[in-house]
């Protein structure tokens, strides 16, 4: 369950980044700000946002062959979902929006999902 208390901490956890206080925990903005000093393509938006829906079909593919072949590679899907944060990282920056400013409003959203007991169903206005 989301509280009020997580969502207060990890907008405390920005406040670090705006003070410019190291934290022992890696905060988006950060991220975001030395993973994008790596993007290299010419096509701003469709570039990222096609390989983002690239690198989560590739973390599909890691879960698949955990049933099919019955192993499980933890580092490999951790990889993958590393490569699916530096297209999160690269399509915010190309649209101007803020990586910590996308985490806090959706733990915001699930909080009141889960207190009006709308997490279950589909839609995305509930």
């Amino acid at each position: 369950m989301i509280t009020q208390e997580d969502i207060d901490h990890f907008a405390d956890m920005q406040d670090y980044e705006r003070a410019n206080i190291q934290s022992p925990i890696m905060d988006m903005g950060y991220y975001q700000q030395e993973a994008v000093k790596t993007a290299i393509y010419t096509d701003p938006i469709i570039y990222p946002a096609l390989g983002l829906g690239n690198e989560a079909g590739e973390v599909q593919g890691k879960v698949k062959k955990m049933l099919r072949d019955g192993t499980f590679n933890k580092d490999a899907i951790a990889a993958e979902i590393g490569d699916v944060l530096w297209y999160i990282a690269a399509l915010c920056r190309d649209l101007e929006i803020d990586m910590a400013e996308v985490a806090l409003k959706n733990l915001a959203k699930l909080k009141s999902r889960q207190e009006r007991g709308t997490i279950k169903g589909s839609g995305d206005n509930r």
